[in-house]
């Protein structure tokens, strides 16, 4: 048994399928993570940036710090811990961090340690870019923010660092530009979520009545404010809010730190707390970098909290771009194995009613966890930045659910199988997020509509040509093609035709919102378009299948014709290189595939 001020979680057998992936994905990453290890220890082995650097790069150090302060961290050689920080007071959700870097130093300097803010990174909403020019920044931003993380922590003179982000592509962008460095402690400080505004349902509605002419400007408008409309994170689950799940599973956070909003009395201690454990990992005898905490069972655990919890998509790109910035391979197979043995333990919007306030209310990430540690689904014996087990950690979270709406015990759960999906067939691979499609919705064999943008998708569903059942393809959209933007703009278009009663679905190679929804939407489809992937070749009126129960992805055209259609074909790219697209021409150009995780720096 586990022992933690009174509280006790057996150790339990892990499920076969959670044991078997993790092997698999051990075998498969052997040489690369022995040669990411080994590099980790060559660089920890060597003496502190204070007495390895020279005068002279120490003098420019510590060159803007107080005079008195200076002279004390040259004689007593204090530990130096950056903060990396996503903050701007454009975003509701890193507006908070404005006044964390002084709350940090405050309390290091009361442990004695130093404290430098070594650089900020950039931070987009995909909010705002939905369905615009921005938008095929969106993804490509996740590496240049890695590569910012990198430019800050290359002085070389922190012992640890604290990283400050939440939304989308920030988290998963520092957390690849901590493992870089992963020689170093690092530990996440979240900063909750908005309070709960109009519900998700009512703005819905809203939407899919102004897509149908019904609500106009105004009324929108209106609605959207009430939805969004203090700091803090969007209040559905989608990416970002996953993001926060994952690093508690992950052990990065202090726990149950994600979903207390940011003016709460607990964030101030949340924030101490973060302080007090990287200073504690630098300790030799708990020394704890993250390239070693972050090894193949704590990718794992990430993998089963976004299915047992019904995440966002999006994470099928970032954590195996994650997984692989720790020299560890996983694929698309892997979700997929674990989803079918994961159960789904939560109902929080789009698959359910609920928002992360109401999912905090009902127990919160570490209720999840403790369930899934107590049914074997998790590696308990994960170290957490807190120095405790995961076991330890999430074991006073032991308890009834608040509200069995929202979240259910592992042996009761709202599905016996998690909320992901792997489709193949000959149109190649996609991903599908079904935890919120409902059963009848799940297999869809209509005719293709094919566009090349969404905005010529809403042409159509405004002349009422899609008025039927359908499967909108929507190609050229892969990060090659124009950086993978969201589709999330033709969730309303497609929810009215199905709330008609049409059978419908998306096949893209682009993506959709962490928030999409009731709609079935085959997405990432690899290979996408621009690399020769069939997606490219369907033409209107071909019967297309996406069957997400039996993970098919049929086209009834035979091997001949597409033979014939591969030699005409014709890929749409990038054409216009206004606010800022030509600057990431490289990335288009370099970028693997979406399951390999859309990497640009490999």
């Amino acid at each position: 048994m586990t022992q933690r001020k009174g509280y006790t979680m057996p150790t339990v057998a892990l499920h076969p399928v959670l044991a078997r992936v993790t092997e698999n994905i051990v075998q498969r990453s052997a040489g690369l993570r022995s040669a990411y290890l080994a590099a980790l220890e060559q660089t920890a082995s060597r003496p502190r940036g204070a007495d390895r650097l020279g005068c002279a790069n120490l003098a420019h150090t510590w060159a803007a710090t107080p005079a008195q302060a200076r002279l004390k961290i040259i004689a007593e050689k204090p530990l130096n811990i950056a903060v990396i920080t996503a903050f701007n007071d454009m975003l509701s959700a890193h507006q908070p961090y404005e006044t964390y870097p002084a709350l940090i130093k405050a309390h290091a300097l009361h442990l004695g340690a130093n404290v430098q803010v070594a650089g900020g990174v950039p931070a987009m909403c995909d909010g705002i870019t939905q369905g615009y020019a921005g938008m095929e920044l969106s993804l490509f931003s996740r590496d240049n923010i890695a590569m910012a993380t990198a430019v800050g922590l290359s002085h070389d003179v922190f012992d640890a660092v604290l990283l400050l982000g939440v939304c989308d592509k920030i988290v998963p962008g520092l957390l690849i530009g901590a493992l870089h460095f992963g020689h170093l402690p690092c530990v996440f400080v979240p900063a909750g979520p908005m309070s709960t505004g109009l519900s998700n349902k009512a703005k819905s509605e809203v939407r899919n009545r102004f897509a149908q002419g019904l609500a106009d400007k105004a009324e929108l408008m209106a609605a959207e404010t009430a939805a969004y409309h203090s700091a803090g994170t969007c209040t559905f689950y989608g990416t970002a809010n996953s993001n926060q799940m994952l690093l508690e599973a992950m052990g990065l956070h202090i726990p149950d730190s994600a979903f207390h909003a940011p003016d709460s009395p607990q964030r101030k201690v949340f924030i101490e707390q973060a302080v007090e454990s990287v200073i504690q990992q630098c300790k030799p005898d708990e020394f704890t970098p993250i390239g070693r905490l972050v090894d193949e069972r704590c990718i794992v655990n990430a993998m089963v909290a976004l299915i047992a919890t019904g995440g966002s998509t999006n994470h099928l790109i970032h954590w195996v771009a994650v997984a692989r910035a720790a020299g560890i391979v996983i694929n698309w197979n892997d979700f997929d194995d674990l989803s079918a043995a994961v159960p789904l333990l939560a109902r929080v919007y789009p698959n359910g009613s609920a928002d992360v306030n109401a999912f905090q209310a009902a127990g919160g990430p570490q209720w999840v966890l403790a369930q899934l540690l107590e049914a074997g689904y998790l590696h308990g014996d994960v170290r957490t930045v807190t120095g405790l087990s995961l076991r330890e950690a999430a074991a006073p979270w032991l308890r009834p659910s608040g509200d069995l709406d929202v979240l259910r015990p592992a042996d009761a759960p709202f599905s016996a199988t998690g909320g992901l999906r792997l489709l193949q067939g000959v149109v190649g691979r996609a991903v599908m997020k079904v935890s919120a499609v409902a059963p009848q919705h799940q297999v869809v064999r209509a005719p293709a509509r094919v566009f090349d943008t969404q905005e010529a998708v809403a042409v159509s569903f405004k002349s009422g040509a899609l008025d039927k059942d359908v499967v909108v393809v929507v190609r050229g959209q892969g990060p090659k093609a124009n950086g993978m933007p969201e589709l999330h703009k033709l969730t309303p278009l497609l929810s009215v035709l199905q709330d008609k009663g049409h059978q419908v679905a998306l096949l893209t190679d682009g993506r959709m919102s962490g928030a999409s929804g009731k709609v079935p939407a085959a997405i990432h489809v690899c290979p996408e378009a621009l690399n020769g992937g069939v997606i490219g070749l369907i033409r209107d009126g071909d019967w297309v299948l996406v069957d997400a129960q039996a993970g098919v992805l049929g086209l009834e055209v035979s091997q001949s014709e597409l033979d014939e259609r591969k030699s005409q074909a014709v890929y749409n790219t990038v054409s216009d290189s206004t606010l800022g697209r030509a600057l990431f021409g490289n990335f288009r150009m370099n970028v693997r595939s979406a399951e390999e995780g859309a990497v640009t720096w490999l």
